[in-house]
């Protein structure tokens, strides 16, 4: 449960921090927010990755997230153009990282054999 409130805080923190970005073209005091966002995101992003989750799919959502939150408050905050192409952009963004979280609970965990350690193979023969 803890993987996914830190990958939460990780989009929120990218999300903060691209929209500070834009914000910095009128008015420069916003590239402290910048910085601040994008360090924290990727601190909370590697706090998901200590915690379990595989990389595929944390980056996965971390992105597809930010990219659709990103474009949809830069409509309401900035006025950013928001298509119906765009709509169907995202929806196919999210389809893609729900189909890579699905693939990684199918994926067998590798199982590495210490160095000197023998396997159920070399027993048999």
């Amino acid at each position: 449960m803890r993987q996914w409130l830190y990958l939460g805080g990780a989009i929120g923190l990218e999300v903060t921090g691209t929209l500070a970005l834009r914000a910095a073209n009128d008015h420069s005091a916003w590239i402290a927010l910048v910085v601040v966002g994008y360090t924290l995101s990727f601190v909370f992003l590697s706090a998901v990755l200590r915690e379990g989750m595989p990389i595929g799919v944390a980056y996965g959502i971390w992105a597809a997230s930010g990219v659709t939150l990103t474009a949809l408050l830069a409509a309401l905050l900035f006025g950013d153009a928001l298509t119906w192409v765009m709509g169907l952009g995202f929806a196919v963004i999210v389809a893609g990282v729900l189909l890579v979280e699905l693939g990684s609970h199918q994926a067998e965990p590798r199982r590495s054999t210490p160095q000197g350690a023998h396997n159920e193979a070399e027993e048999a023969r």
